[in-house]
């Protein structure tokens, strides 16, 4: 993935835009477990004129036949394409010659004319191929856009698809082409595109849905570049070292691609960036260039709400008269001058220190100058010739996961700088030691491994860290294509000990262990056993290594492309002691008990576009990053996850401590689940923390102190003032109000239902029962009608005075408008855009006054990843809809509140943007004011205007009127109850 590009053709400003890249790989590599798209393996002809289409998708068939996963190598030549060629997962296509092969669409082919159709698709499994993997489908598949001919065979890639790539080749399209897009690419971890020329010509594009990360890409023509949506995992996509060039329409179009854009150039192109009207992004980006762009180089949609992230530095410009577009407002940002240098393009939520409640502001900083500064050297440095390579397996090396390989991988190392690994696993005993200089390529880190054993003598512990690879100080090592396995039973391990200098690389680098693992036979390895409380085998223990990737003493360079999942170890990401600069380009670390990312005494680092995510079974206490005695350093699109799943709270995705002169930029933080982060940063030192999940800038200086601002609102009663009623729970959601105003409540977790005794001053148990309750709701007549998780459509109903023993079940009946009786509806939602309109089933409760409309996926109990996501349950809690009056419901993912009307069936319906800001919860009170769980209590009146905040000491998830008068203000944290007089009661 590392290229040394020849550039031809025109200089402008200092930047050398290639009109044909080099080969990549000139010549054979030499590899037993790959197939090759030679003219005596296959009825290929590489000529141009024959269609190849067959050939191709036959070799890249034997490739998945006989591994599941592996590389095709496509020698030099011209192969035209007619169809639609699918990739299966793990299958990388590479190619190699004097020349790059060309895939090439002929003038006028059949089904390239209309929507889009695609030359190449990348899938997310082969139906009906021994190791294909499909996620659970009800009914049949439909016909996936884009096929040619249209199929409905076809699994698109997703979440689950890993180490797919393609390498070295180019594509050209013909004329009368205008549906032709060369790669569908909507991928997950450790798949790459890269050393591509793309002629687009008449197409639309070249790519259409990337994911993870590219490297060395050049378009030339077509509508687009690239048109890209949300990468199937939901992370971000990077793209380096790549160049744009007479697109017509715009060079990117797209939407929530939590764009990393480095080292990159966009000329002669009407707009360099164009995000989709009414989407969000997280936008970043760096020495990159505009030149020659007649729009706005960026346009900005979706400009009020916090999930717009846009932040740019050293970008220089050449006949660029409009920087950035607002797209709603019509602001625009003029350039500086025919050329200069924007220093710093920020839009979005900013904040000037943790505790500062922040605003959405939009800053320029931009310098005119005479002459553009030159382009820069590529941030992936380039590998020397591929004749100076050695093979390891010609030098004895076997790599076929039985022999130990120690001593032949030591001395192959000691012999010889450049190695070439052919796929294999490659047993060793002891660590692998690399010289200053030393260069290891593989082309595959799932099928291209060093593996250490389980129980290896010299790695039992306790005792000091010990390597399996080991870079010495200061040098320039390269390793790139390879995987690192240290087992689960081997308590010294680290798997790569990294101490090299800052012009040090380290790119395509898998560290295996955990989830999207292979065995030797190509199936998936399971990580859990039958409760997921640890590993299969109870000796390799959770925790029980060093970290995977340990940078150290002085240790630095560029890391790109790198996935470190081992539950194993304590960390999948370690740098500690340096201050060596270095750089992190797209890495997934994920699942581990303790912490996936740290930093600890670190200084002048950048880590752009990393993405953590936390597992149910192992991660509920992990810490996703933690900065400690750390400076000059710069976040940049983060992403930080806890999966649907999750049950256990955590109080902060992003720690620091004793650590200053540190720049977040675009941190995008959440949860699907009902256990998210109470906050995004959390600064030990200070005690002051950020709660919005969602923003574009934030410093962390030297010195400052938390602000304290004041948020008196109007609608609170005089002199009132917020009290902690109760605390310790584990997580408590679901409130509801009886006819009197008491306080129900439920911690599900412990399947508990309270209420809130104000007499007493305490919260008493009412039911402990094993009936998994999760919202609660209260009818006219003071029946309890409790919405479980448990079973299947499952709602039950009790007097609260009643003994433990009396619960009745309520049946679903077919939906019909019921004019006498009020909807029970969710108050929020993770995504408005999945808001069904009429549901088909509806509970009422036993006096008929209320009743839950419900959809079939609570009555069929459906599941989504292994947990039920039903509206009824996921939201924090339920409202009645009170007639003459809006019903508020909050969008968590897309930070937005809406108002809308309720039908006789209860049906929400009109739904209008109310406010830019969404939460946990929304309630509202009799003046029609809202208030809004989002980071503190946001107080809102009736036309969307904010009144005030109520600060609470901990994240409110839950808000409910209350009391005898309805004028107390119920708020639920995880953890605790709060409560605050208001001088209006509530609805």
């Amino acid at each position: 993935m590392i290229k040394n590009i020849i550039l031809l053709g025109a200089t402008l400003a200092g930047l050398a835009l290639p009109l044909q890249g080099a080969s990549y790989y000139p010549l054979r590599l030499d590899d037993s477990k790959a197939v090759y798209l030679t003219k005596d393996q296959f009825r290929v002809a590489g000529d141009g004129l024959a269609d190849d289409s067959e050939a191709i998708q036959s070799a890249i068939d034997k490739a998945e036949d006989q591994h599941g996963e592996g590389i095709v190598f496509v020698p030099e030549g011209r192969y035209r394409i007619t169809r639609t060629i699918y990739v299966w997962p793990g299958l990388r296509l590479i190619g190699y010659g004097t020349n790059r092969p060309v895939f090439m669409l002929p003038d006028n082919s059949p089904g390239y004319q209309q929507g889009i159709a695609y030359m190449f698709f990348f899938t997310g499994g082969r139906p009906g191929g021994s190791h294909f993997r499909e996620r659970q489908q009800s009914g049949p598949r439909p016909v996936m856009e884009g096929t040619v001919p249209p199929s409905n065979n076809v699994v698109d890639a997703n979440p689950g698809t890993f180490y797919s790539a393609m390498s070295n080749v180019d594509f050209e399209i013909g004329s009368g082409n205008p549906a032709a897009v060369g790669i569908r690419f909507h991928v997950a971890q450790h798949c790459y595109l890269a050393h591509m020329d793309f002629h687009i010509g008449s197409g639309l594009a070249a790519l259409k849905d990337i994911g993870n990360e590219a490297e060395d890409l050049h378009f030339y023509g077509g509508d687009y570049g690239i048109i890209t949506q949300k990468p199937s995992p939901g992370w971000q996509f990077t793209l380096l070292d790549s160049t744009f060039d007479g697109q017509r329409k715009a060079a990117i179009r797209e939407h929530e691609a939590g764009l990393t854009l480095i080292h990159d150039a966009f000329r002669n192109v009407p707009e360099a960036i164009s995000i989709d009207p009414n989407y969000a992004e997280e936008l970043w980006a760096k020495d990159v260039r505009f030149e020659n762009i007649s729009g706005p180089a960026i346009t900005i949609s979706n400009v009020n709400n916090p999930r717009t992230e846009i932040n740019l530095e050293n970008i220089a410009c050449h006949h660029v008269p409009v920087f950035a577009l607002l797209r709603e407002t019509g602001e625009q940002t003029a350039g500086s001058g025919e050329s200069y240098v924007v220093k710093t393009f920020s839009h979005g939520l900013t904040m000037r220190a943790p505790g500062d409640e922040g605003a959405i502001r939009t800053s320029f900083d931009a310098e005119a100058v005479k002459d553009l500064p030159q382009f820069g050297a590529n941030v992936i440095a380039a590998l020397p010739p591929a004749n100076t390579w050695a093979n390891l397996q010609s030098l004895g090396a076997k790599g076929d996961g039985v022999t130990d390989d120690t001593a032949a991988v030591q001395k192959a190392i000691a012999d010889h700088r450049m190695l070439y690994i052919p796929m294999g696993r490659y047993v060793v005993k002891d660590t692998l030691e690399l010289r200053p200089d030393t260069v290891l390529i593989g082309l595959h880190p799932s099928m291209t491994q060093f593996d250490l054993p389980d129980g290896t003598a010299a790695f039992q512990g306790p005792g000091s860290p010990k390597a399996l690879l080991e870079s010495p100080k200061g040098g320039q090592t390269i390793v790139t294509g390879i995987g690192l396995s240290t087992g689960g039973i081997n308590g010294r391990a680290v798997g790569a000990m990294w101490m090299a200098g800052a012009d040090s690389l380290m790119d395509d680098v898998r560290f295996l262990g955990g989830h999207g693992t292979n065995a030797a036979d190509g199936t998936r390895m399971n990580p859990y056993n039958n409760t997921h409380t640890a590993d299969p085998d109870i000796h390799r223990r959770w925790d029980g290594q060093y970290p995977s990737l340990w940078i150290t003493n002085g240790g630095g360079g560029t890391f790109a492309n790198i996935w470190t999942p081992s539950t194993f170890a304590q960390a999948g990401l370690y740098i500690s002691n340096t201050t060596t600069p270095g750089r992190v380009y797209e890495l997934s670390s994920e699942h581990h008990v303790r912490n996936e990312v740290k930093l600890d005494q670190v200084e002048n680092w950048e880590l752009d576009a990393i993405q953590t995510e936390e597992e149910r079974g192992e991660s509920g206490f992990a810490v996703p990053l933690e900065i400690s005695q750390s400076r000059n350093i710069t976040i940049a699109n983060y992403h930080g996850y806890r999966v649907v799943s999750s049950y256990q709270p955590f109080p902060y995705a992003i720690k620091l401590s004793g650590s200053h002169d540190i720049r977040f930029r675009n941190i995008h933080v959440d949860s699907d689940s009902k256990a998210a982060f109470d906050n995004s940063v959390f600064d030990a030192t200070t005690r002051a923390d950020v709660r919005a999940y969602e923003f574009a800038t934030l410093n962390v200086p030297a010195k400052y102190e938390p602000q304290n601002q004041d948020q008196t609102v109007s609608t609170l009663k005089q002199g009132a003032q917020l009290e902690k009623l109760a605390t310790g729970f584990f997580n408590i959601s679901g409130a509801a109000v009886d006819p009197k105003g008491q306080l129900y409540f439920v911690d599900a977790h412990w399947q508990r239902i309270y209420k809130w005794s104000p007499e007493s001053k305490e919260a008493i148990v009412v039911r402990d029962n094993p009936l998994d309750p999760v919202n609660l709701g209260f009818d006219k007549a003071g029946n309890l009608i409790v919405v479980s998780y448990g079973g299947t459509g499952t709602v039950y109903s009790f007097r609260p005075e009643s003994t433990m023993d009396q619960v009745t079940l309520l049946q679903p009946q077919a939906a019909a408008d019921r004019p006498e009786m009020r909807p029970l509806l969710p108050v929020d939602v993770w995504s408005v855009r999945s808001v069904p309109g009429d549901r088909p089933f509806q509970y009422v409760s036993p006096d008929q006054t209320i009743f839950i409309p419900a959809g079939e996926d609570f009555v069929q109990g459906k599941l989504y990843y292994g947990t039920k996501m039903a509206d009824v349950l996921r939201a924090f809690n339920l409202a009645q809809a009170a007639p003459g009056h809006p019903f508020y419901i909050s969008d968590e993912s897309d930070e937005r509140t809406y108002k809308g009307n309720v039908t006789e069936k209860g049906t929400i319906t009109d739904l209008q943007l109310f406010a830019e800001r969404g939460g946990e919860s929304v309630t509202q009170d009799q003046e029609g004011n809202v208030y809004l769980a989002a980071g503190q209590v946001l107080v809102y009146s009736p036309k969307g205007e904010l009144l005030g905040r109520i600060d609470v000491p901990e994240r409110p998830i839950d808000l409910v009127f209350g009391g005898a008068d309805r004028a107390t203000l119920y708020i639920l944290t995880h953890a605790s109850l709060y409560a605050v007089k208001t001088r209006v009661p509530g609805l």
